[in-house]
């Protein structure tokens, strides 16, 4: 169960943050977009723990690397995630997940996206390369029939979290829900995003103010209803994720940041 429920949660999580693409003036056909980017920097390292209901069930970082990488003749940031069980939850279902995307400093978009998938007794690695002039997205070391046709700037599971982090929210109204397309295990994903406002929370570094999203599920065996998941991240440049709840219909998980250090604003605490 828990391993469903992290795998989802992290799905889910990964799309919602991608929202709002379509707010951004592309640029003209055959040339990449260029996106204004106050929000993060190379080095950035962020920390979060994962609760299910009252106990400990995993961790995850999130990292810039601290210098740039050139893919398709592109400059990128390379961004790791990993996410691991522990405690008891390491014992029933191990989990060591990690995914990988090469984000094009300008664009905010990716040129390639890796994941390694270490789940019980399950394994995944696949490298994703993406052709953002031809629209296409290709496995690597699949036959041609796997090269699939894509959206206008599509983003992977990682790209589009950073992408949103250079929104300006102060042109959305409390209640608008928008839609975005993302690819990922060889499938177009369309995910619809609401946004609830500004409120402030407590954490263990102090109260800050922030932004509340909630992606708008459709009917499911896993989920409370289509507002079950919900996300607060900081209201500032930075945009970081502070806090995550979603409710489940057995049980409940949390995500709260642990650690945040080589962001490129200050996180304003009180």
């Amino acid at each position: 169960m828990i391993k469903l429920v992290m795998k989802k949660v992290v799905t889910i999580l990964s799309l919602m943050i991608m929202t709002l693409w379509s707010l951004t003036a592309f640029a003209p056909e055959n040339t990449y977009r260029r996106v204004v980017n106050r929000s993060f920097q190379t080095g950035e390292h962020l920390e979060y723990k994962v609760h299910y209901s009252i106990f400990n069930a995993a961790e995850a970082t999130v990292d810039v690397a601290p210098a740039l990488y050139r893919v398709n003749d592109r400059p990128c940031y390379r961004v790791n995630v990993y996410g691991r069980t522990v405690g008891a939850f390491d014992l029933v279902t191990r989990i060591r997940d990690t995914w990988r995307s090469y984000i094009d400093t300008s664009a905010i978009l990716p040129h390639k996206f890796y994941t390694n998938i270490q789940e019980g007794n399950y394994r995944k690695e696949e490298n994703v390369t993406f052709n953002h002039v031809n629209n296409t997205a290709k496995a690597e070391e699949k036959t041609e029939k796997d090269l699939f046709k894509v959206p206008d700037n599509v983003h992977d599971l990682i790209s589009g979290y950073y992408y949103l982090r250079t929104i300006d929210f102060n042109r959305m109204a409390v209640g608008q829900t928008v839609e975005v397309q993302a690819f990922f295990d060889e499938e177009i994903y369309n995910m619809k995003v609401r946004y609830r406002g500004k409120e402030t929370i407590k954490t263990k570094f102090g109260r800050i103010n922030v932004l509340k999203l909630n992606p708008v599920l459709p009917q499911n065996k896993l989920f409370k209803g289509e507002d079950a998941i919900r996300i607060w991240v900081s209201d500032d440049e930075n945009k970081i994720p502070v806090k995550v709840e979603a409710e489940l219909l057995l049980g409940a998980m949390e995500m709260d940041l642990k650690k945040h250090q080589g962001l490129r604003n200050d996180l304003r605490f009180f």
